[in-house]
Parts: C-alpha cells; structure tokens; sequence
C-alpha cells in the first residue's frame, strides 16, 4: 500500500468506456447480465478479445438462459460509440466468433457445493481521502475519463470519438493530498479539429469542471499533457488489441494499494475473484466510514471448492481507534465472508455488472459493496 510522506507525488490512470480493453469488460459483463437476468444461479468465465474488425469469445458458461450473443455483443459496440466502420471496428462490420463452451465438471462440482469458483487472493482498501472513501489520485482519473465520455456521448464536444484516457499526479504533504501537480489526456478525435483547439476543450471543459469539483486549481500549464504524440485521429481496437481483466488497476484503486491476480468483468460471484474483492471492499469501506481508521486493507485468499477463506487479513497502518480484536469482531457483525455469505449478503446473483466495466468497480455509491451500513 502506498505509504505518502511529506512532497510525495503519486499518479494513477483511468480508461475511457471506448477503450480496447475496456471494450471486452463491456462485452464480458453484457453476457454475465444476460445470463443472470434470465438464470440467477449462471456461472460464467466469459473473456473477449477485439482487434481490427474482429471480437473474439472465450471462456466458460453454465446457464438455463438463451444468449443472443450476436445482439448482446453488437449493441454493445454500438452503445460505445463504433458506429463507423472506416474506424476499422463497428459493431455493423466487424467480424464476431464464439468460442464459449459449457463450464468445466471439475469446477462445477465444487461450487455446486458452495465452494469458491477458484482460489487466488483478494484486496480491498479505502481510506479518507475522497467522499467516496477512495484514494484521490484515482478517484479523480475516473471522473475525468467519465467526463470526455460524457461530453462525446452527448456531442457537447462534437469533435470527441470513442476511445481515451486520463492521469493525474496528486501531491501529497504529510501523507495528505494537497493539490494536483500534473495532468495528462489522450482523446480521439476528428481530423479536422486542430491540436491547439484539443488542448483548450479538454483543458476547458474536461480539467478544469472536474478539478473545480473536488476542490483543487489546475496545475501550470506547462504540467498538463493533451495527446502527447500531437493528433489521434482512429479510436479502438484498430489501433490497439483488447482484452478482458487487462485493466485490473484501473479497476480497482489506481496502483495507490495492493490488488488480487484475479481481474473482474466476465465473471459470476462464485468467483472470489470478484466476489470477495467486493467483500474485501465492504469490509474496509465501512472500518473507515465507522471512525475505526483512516486507512484500511482487507485481505481475503480462499481455494477451489471451499466456501470460507483461507486467510483473512485486517491492517491499518497504525491508524486504527480500536483494538485489533475490535476490528476483526467489526468484520464478522457485518458480513460472513464465505463464499455464499457475501453472495447473499451484498445480494450478487442479479444482472448488475456492466455499469461497473468503466469507471472502477469500486467508489459508485449504488453498487451493494459500496453501501456504508449505520449500526453493527
């Protein structure tokens, strides 16, 4: 976990929904939707691949439910934006194979059981730095890749195509943040549209209205980055290959503490990889928003096939107001952390995932994970 110290600086980075990568999340998320919606109790471990006019479907499924897997995954690409084939991917031209088979025996029978889906180590953090008790450097990324795409899909900025990403280098005096030292954007946009006149929107209507709303001023302008290579004219997978789970740090706290090996979009809640990140998530949200500490990371491992985890993990970087046996007694008034227990407890078998394949899984106040409870 990073541990600020006085004049540190420390950067994250978010994705654009129109990101290659971003792109397959979508994709993966919008078939676990479909087949939840119709069977709750669907196991799926569905990964996408895009490239130049080409999606690819990988992975395993057990499900009750029809896919239309054309339609899902075309309207998809169409919602993100890739309507014009010369781009060289659209959800019209671009080529669609299905390689998804049915869920392997020897899986299936442990989690049959309720056993976890795999084993693998989870994390979850928060601290108090933001309202979404999340670190601010990442916080603050995702609200800028959600403002460029909120300004293309609105055609506010007419110019904006799919496709994009932000940074941002907060610095930190005595382990708090205290302004943003750097800014960076790469954003797609039409051939007509001069560099210079990239540069002022974002900088106009993209930084300075985000920035504005967390509290902080825009650093020099010889600190902020627009399209560092001076034009991006083709947005997506013509121009850079996706992949589904490739943007595990993104999704999750920015690099600022430790994440799992196991990425997210794709995947029903008997994988802990995503389940007991959420657990993870919870726990530590609400130790931090209970006055328990400032900083807090839960750590989960579990192994295939059985329901409870191998190994729990509580620390708060000597911040905590509360005995350690406090904290740990905290954690199991609030949840059960077997497999099954955070399923129905944070109420995981309903079609809630896609919105989560943009923007981080984890701040968004509507997800179950990230609900503060009142009394334990």
């Amino acid at each position: 976990m990073s541990n600020t110290t006085s004049g540190d600086l420390f950067t994250s980075e978010s994705v654009c929904s129109g990101h290659p990568d971003k792109i397959c999340d979508a994709i993966s998320d919008a078939l676990l939707d479909a087949a939840v919606e119709s069977d709750s109790h669907s196991r799926t471990g569905i990964e996408t691949v895009v490239g130049a006019n080409r999606i690819c479907l990988f992975g395993e499924i057990k499900t009750t439910a029809t896919l239309d897997y054309e339609r899902i995954v075309r309207d998809k690409i169409k919602h993100l934006g890739y309507t014009v084939p010369a781009w060289g991917f659209s959800y019209q031209d671009s080529v669609l194979s299905n390689n998804i088979h049915q869920q392997s025996p020897d899986i299936a029978v442990g989690v049959d059981d309720g056993g976890a889906g795999d084993q693998g180590m989870m994390f979850g953090y928060a601290n108090c730095e933001t309202d979404q008790f999340m670190p601010l450097p990442i916080a603050l990324a995702h609200a800028l890749t959600k403002r460029i795409d909120e300004m293309r899909s609105t055609s506010s900025i007419s110019w904006l195509r799919p496709d994009g990403k932000a940074q941002v280098t907060v610095r930190y005096r005595d382990g708090q943040p205290v302004g943003v030292e750097k800014l960076v954007a790469a954003v797609a946009h039409a051939e007509e549209v001069s560099a210079d006149e990239v540069r002022e929107d974002v900088i106009r209507r993209i930084f300075k209205p985000v920035l504005s709303s967390f509290g902080f001023d825009l650093p020099a302008a010889n600190n902020i980055v627009v399209n560092g290579t001076g034009v991006w004219h083709i947005p997506g997978p013509d121009s850079d290959a996706g992949l589904t789970g490739r943007k595990i740090v993104v999704d999750t706290y920015g690099g600022y503490a430790r994440v799992g090996g196991g990425a997210f979009s794709g995947k029903d809640p008997s994988k802990v990889d995503r389940s007991g990140a959420y657990a993870a998530r919870y726990i530590a949200k609400n130790i931090v928003a209970a006055g328990l500490a400032t900083k807090c990371e839960v750590g989960l491992a579990y192994v295939i096939g059985q329901a409870r985890p191998l190994m729990q993990t509580i620390e708060t970087f000597g911040t905590a107001t509360a005995s350690e046996q406090a904290l740990y007694d905290f954690k199991d008034k609030i949840i059960d952390t077997s497999v099954k227990g955070i399923i129905d407890k944070l109420d995981l078998q309903r079609p809630i995932y896609s919105p989560t394949s943009a923007y981080g899984h984890f701040g968004n106040p509507d997800y179950p994970w990230e609900k503060i409870i009142t009394e334990a």
